[in-house]
């Protein structure tokens, strides 16, 4: 791992794509002055709607050459990744098809984490795996991601100039096991684009952040919605960026936000040699 400082984005996202566009560039754009070399945007950053994200799922471009025409969204990561000379990490960009180019089942999409490098090359995708579908406390009472999404099936690790990083989504961070798997296949960096509910944000968001970063021994950038986006859709924000101690480097609290941090190679080696957790483990 090389020394390097990050960013994570919080939104408070709506069901415009263009308007929800328009923020994301400025927050990136003060991202990028603040020193950041990578971002994290949060999951559903281009369009957050109760009825679901189907409608304005993408095409996956297999050439990577994503239009303005057919793929807004990508295009316009793409061409900010360039603009900004920052890699970005899109929190989920609904796309019709998997990644082996066959359309998802029945009328719904994939909720994928897009890696961008400065240069607006795609580098790696991660199809979310475990789906929100829950009762929950709140004025919405119920969620049913399964019926708009897709699950992928594979884990991904991708490659930086700084560390390697493991993808994942949201309702991911509850299940040990993937960063687990993540870890041993090299991760030394979290990523977390989420939209937790206001009710199991404010339980569980910080104990399960810190808790996949003190187990694996691995830095987590967490980039959360974080604001009221309809009549029944409240999110938790508090967006984090923690070390492999479990210590929060950065926070955000509720709204917009960008938080920066810088993420130490010694602090990663220092805790690994002194915890060695991965190579203590008695059951694989």
């Amino acid at each position: 791992m090389k020394d390097v400082c990050v960013a994570a984005v919080q939104m408070v996202s709506s069901d415009s794509v263009a308007d929800n566009l328009a923020r994301a560039h400025a927050l990136l754009k003060e991202a990028a002055a603040a020193g950041a070399q990578l971002a994290l945007l949060p999951e559903y950053f281009a369009h957050l709607s109760d009825q679901g994200s189907y409608a304005v799922a993408e095409t996956f471009p297999q050439n990577g050459n994503a239009s303005p025409e057919l793929h807004p969204i990508q295009h316009a990561l793409q061409s900010w990744s360039a603009e900004l000379n920052l890699w970005i990490l899109a929190g989920a960009v609904p796309l019709l098809e998997r990644p082996d180019g066959a359309y998802a089942e029945g009328k719904r999409s994939r909720s994928a984490c897009l890696l961008y490098d400065d240069r607006g090359v795609l580098r790696a995708r991660y199809d979310k795996m475990h789906l929100f579908d829950v009762e929950v406390e709140d004025a919405a009472g119920s969620y049913r991601e399964s019926a708009s999404i897709e699950p992928g099936d594979e884990i991904r690790v991708a490659s930086s100039p700084w560390a390697e990083i493991g993808l994942s989504i949201c309702f991911d961070l509850r299940f040990p096991e993937l960063y687990r798997k993540l870890a041993s296949a090299g991760a030394e960096v979290f990523v977390v684009p989420a939209a937790f509910t206001h009710t199991t944000g404010k339980a569980h968001w910080e104990t399960l952040l810190r808790a996949r970063a003190i187990e694996n021994g691995s830095f987590v950038i967490a980039a959360g919605q974080g604001g009221q986006h309809s009549e029944k859709r409240r999110t938790w924000g508090h967006s984090m960026i923690i070390d492999p101690w479990g210590t929060i480097l950065a926070q955000a609290e509720e709204g917009e936000a960008v938080i920066t941090a810088q993420l130490s190679a010694a602090t990663l080696a220092k805790v690994r040699q002194r915890m060695p957790l991965l190579s203590m483990r008695r059951i694989p």
